[in-house]
């Protein structure tokens, strides 16, 4: 079994704010909207790995079950999953739906001015 990295973490309702909201004022978190049942979140997700394990702790990623939490879901009115939403000092700075492949991730990343050696 892969170890679990370091710089990836599951998060619900309860430590969303704490973990997420207010842990941005410090460094970039992704949020992973997700489900068990949808085959693009499970298609996506080792691609979101590589990218976060290759920023070695400058981009940190919160992974949300959505069947578990969907107030979160709701509150940031996802309409599909996996949903990736990414945070920097509380604030939205952008979201994208679907499964991509890594570059485009870190592309996505780059076009949003995030400072992070890929």
């Amino acid at each position: 079994m892969k170890e679990k990295s370091p710089f990836i973490f599951d998060v619900g309702e309860d430590d969303f704010d704490a973990r997420v909201i207010k842990a941005s004022s410090g460094k970039i978190i992704m949020v992973d909207f997700w489900a068990d049942w949808c085959a693009p979140c499970i298609s996506l997700a080792p691609a979101l790995e590589r990218v976060v394990d290759g920023c070695e702790g400058k981009i940190l990623l919160g992974k949300v079950e959505v069947d578990d939490n969907m107030r979160l879901a709701g509150h940031y009115r996802l309409r599909g999953f996996p949903t990736v939403i990414m945070f920097h000092k509380g604030e939205e700075l952008g979201r994208f739906s679907g499964s991509h492949p890594a570059h485009w991730i870190r592309d996505w990343i780059d076009e949003h001015g995030v400072d992070v050696i890929l």
